[in-house]
């Protein structure tokens, strides 16, 4: 097996037992689960993450589309008993306004994140957290090896990569992406928010682009919102039933992998919004605040000091600015670390370039996934909070 050579001015971290690849929710959530259930002590586990905190991808998306409650109901959180958010809210309920609502008793986020602060803070996870990205890794019978942007090494007996998708927003092919007023409202860095009152073009028809549109209206800017589709209304993500035995008990019968990338992309609500979100859009078009625009959109072209978008009805529409929310680009996350990984113990993939893992969603006997790299394995759940909590329980029975 190809080994990480040792690399003058490099220094190497041994002894760990277990090292975590991403610090947002999953990565959390697994931390928490491992030192909480599973007796692995703090000394023994770090989570590598590029974020000045852990969860800080997280925090900054959702605060740029200006979510305001989760879509997710209160049983799906980062601490380990199911009940924990809501025995939270209860001190909440004194001097928050509606901490919970609906009859999921979906939480705000602002109740969610301060209760993410209290699984990090009760875990010591900040002390936990190696502020470097994991650039490539290698594999063997061991433990496994993992390089940092800073130059360290660090060596570990488990590795449980966490990574998620935020990192590769899809930029539709019309869309350039060095305009200084076309942005994706993922992007890293982005710092494409208007700073005066502005007409502003938001393309994407999922819970992500009427978050953005309604938190522009709020803020006083013109809005035009472009989706190739009508508008889809879904309570979540996917079917209740991907959580328990209804649909997962045939997923886990089906051996061609093939198939399964089919019922997950299947099963997944792509590009739709809860009924409150669609409630609020649809007030805000009917009083003509937003204006909604069907159509897939064919180029965009310069309009004198603004931006035309041309769309595949004919319509042409003119903004300052566009923002996109057109979701995250399906490819394999993970970049050069996967694929070092990969080649360094011939990792198995499917054909779509996900991993296969086994029930305990071992990719290997020293490398566990989570997230998007649980896909084949966990079904349409696999990205989201519930997902998280689903990876933990595979990781904790094993």
């Amino acid at each position: 097996l190809r080994r990480l050579q040792p690399q003058k001015g490099i220094e190497t971290s041994m002894g760990l037992d277990w090292l975590i690849i991403g610090g947002g929710i999953h990565g959390v959530h697994i931390a928490a689960r491992l030192l909480g259930e599973s007796g692995v002590t703090s000394e023994r586990l770090r989570i590598v993450d590029p974020g000045e905190r852990l969860l800080e991808r997280w925090r900054v998306c959702t605060e740029t589309v200006g979510m305001i409650r989760l879509r997710s109901p209160s049983v799906h959180h980062l601490d380990l008993s199911s009940g924990s958010l809501n025995q939270f809210a209860t001190k909440w309920r004194r001097r928050k306004r509606a901490p919970v609502a609906g009859s999921y008793a979906r939480p705000s986020l602002e109740l969610f994140n301060a209760h993410c602060d209290a699984v990090v803070e009760t875990f010591s996870l900040s002390d936990r957290h190696i502020r470097a990205r994991a650039t490539s890794g290698a594999v063997d019978h061991a433990g496994v090896e993992v390089e940092l942007s800073s130059g360290h090494r660090i060596a570990a007996r488990n590795i449980v990569l966490a990574i998620g998708a935020g990192e590769q927003p899809y930029w539709p092919n019309w869309a350039p992406q060095s305009h200084s007023r076309v942005h994706h409202v993922f992007e890293q860095g982005f710092d494409g928010w208007p700073s005066s009152r502005e007409t502003v073009a938001v393309v994407g028809g999922g819970i992500s682009a009427v978050q953005v549109a309604l938190r522009l209206l709020r803020e006083g800017h013109q809005v035009r919102l472009v989706s190739r589709h009508a508008l889809r209304e879904h309570r979540f993500d996917s079917e209740s039933g991907w959580l328990g035995p209804k649909y997962m008990r045939g997923f886990r019968r089906e051996r061609d992998f093939d198939r399964r990338r089919a019922l997950v992309n299947e099963a997944r609500y792509t590009g739709s919004v809860p009924p409150g979100v669609r409630l609020a859009l649809c007030r805000a078009v009917d009083r003509n605040q937003i204006g909604w625009h069907e159509g897939e959109v064919e180029a965009l072209e310069a309009h004198g000091d603004g931006l035309a978008l041309r769309l595949a009805t004919a319509e042409e529409l003119l903004a300052d600015r566009v923002l996109l929310a057109t979701g995250f680009s399906a490819v394999r996350p993970g970049g050069q670390l996967v694929d070092t990984l990969i080649d360094s113990a011939a990792l198995p993939c499917a054909r779509c370039g996900y991993p296969i893992v086994d029930s305990a969603l071992r990719w290997h006997p020293r490398v566990r996934v989570s997230g998007p790299l649980a896909d084949l394995e966990l079904g349409p759940v696999a990205r989201n909070i519930a997902g998280a909590r689903r990876a933990g329980d595979r990781l904790v029975a094993a």
